[in-house]
């Protein structure tokens, strides 16, 4: 007999556990919620390692990610081959709890399953491309890696508003790429470079010069403009912060104002992230309690 509720506490765990964990386990998360985001959570995380994890081959990352989309499309239709097919070399130890709470969860929630394919086409994508020609193939990439998760944590709370899908697609590509611009020495050392080439050509930047021990006055430049559009689109979807009722719409100011806070960080450094990657930690507690709650002071109610 399927156990629901240890799948999902199972689920929790790697929400809880994971190194690069999002806010997922959040306390202001409401907690009728809290399972089915972590069951969206454990299905993305686990793909996610299958693209970037480890020393597997192209092939080897290609047919784990083939297999979680067949787990998916039996598990969305309560195919009982999700659980009985065996667990396959590389994929998680808790597969069938994943499968069991995530099918559970979309069947409940109604949740589109071509979200979940939306993000798995992604993960395939980071297999093999590690360089953007321009920003309609970065934000492309994020319409499929970040927004499908803004969108399925709507729908989870019930929300199903145009308006709404639109602002949080905004702060989840601001939130994608943020990160990058956080990361971008990191990923640069493992061969992507997610500033698009004419962003590069535009500032004179060449990627062979994030192997420098400091940024270049070009990459000053390129990064800065990158953190413009960011910013654009953190502002565009602000106002979903305020759409969003009750504790959920606490995480989004959370979540807005984290991103934003990281952007602040990046522009004081001077863009240089190889000096020093920006970062939050437990001291930036007290300033997000005090922006929380004079937010409505500070942005105005939309």
């Amino acid at each position: 007999m399927v156990d629901l509720a240890a799948a999902y506490a199972s689920c929790a765990r790697d929400a809880r556990t994971h190194y690069e964990n999002f806010p997922v386990a959040s306390r202001l998360v409401p907690p009728h919620m809290r399972n089915h985001v972590a069951a969206v959570y454990a299905f993305a995380r686990a793909a996610d390692d299958f693209a970037d994890e480890g020393l597997r081959s192209v092939d080897e990352r290609h047919r784990l990610l083939d297999g979680w989309l067949c787990r998916l499309r039996d598990a969305s239709s309560n195919n009982a081959n999700a659980m009985n097919q065996a667990i396959g070399a590389g994929e998680p130890a808790n597969t069938h709890d994943i499968f069991t709470a995530l099918g559970a969860t979309i069947r409940a929630k109604a949740l589109p399953v071509s979200l979940f394919e939306d993000l798995l086409s992604a993960f395939r994508q980071d297999v093999t491309v590690t360089r953007y020609a321009s920003w309609v193939d970065v934000l492309d990439y994020c319409r499929r890696s970040a927004n499908p998760v803004g969108r399925l944590v709507l729908r989870i709370a019930g929300y199903h508003e145009a308006r709404l899908d639109s602002w949080s697609d905004a702060i989840c590509t601001a939130l994608q790429l943020t990160n990058f611009w956080q990361d971008l020495k990191i990923d640069f050392d493992r061969g992507r470079v997610y500033i698009p080439e004419e962003e590069l050509r535009t500032s004179g930047a060449a990627a062979a010069d994030l192997a420098r021990p400091s940024l270049t006055p070009a990459w000053t430049r390129a990064v800065a403009a990158a953190v413009v559009r960011t910013r654009a689109l953190f502002r565009e979807g602000r106002p979903l912060c305020d759409a969003v009722r009750g504790r959920l719409g606490y995480e989004l100011r959370a979540t807005w104002l984290g991103g934003t806070r990281i952007l602040d960080r990046l522009e004081a450094s001077g863009y240089d992230m190889i000096q020093r990657r920006p970062s939050l930690g437990a001291a930036d507690a007290p300033w997000f309690a005090w922006r929380l709650l004079t937010w409505s002071f500070v942005h105005g109610r939309t």
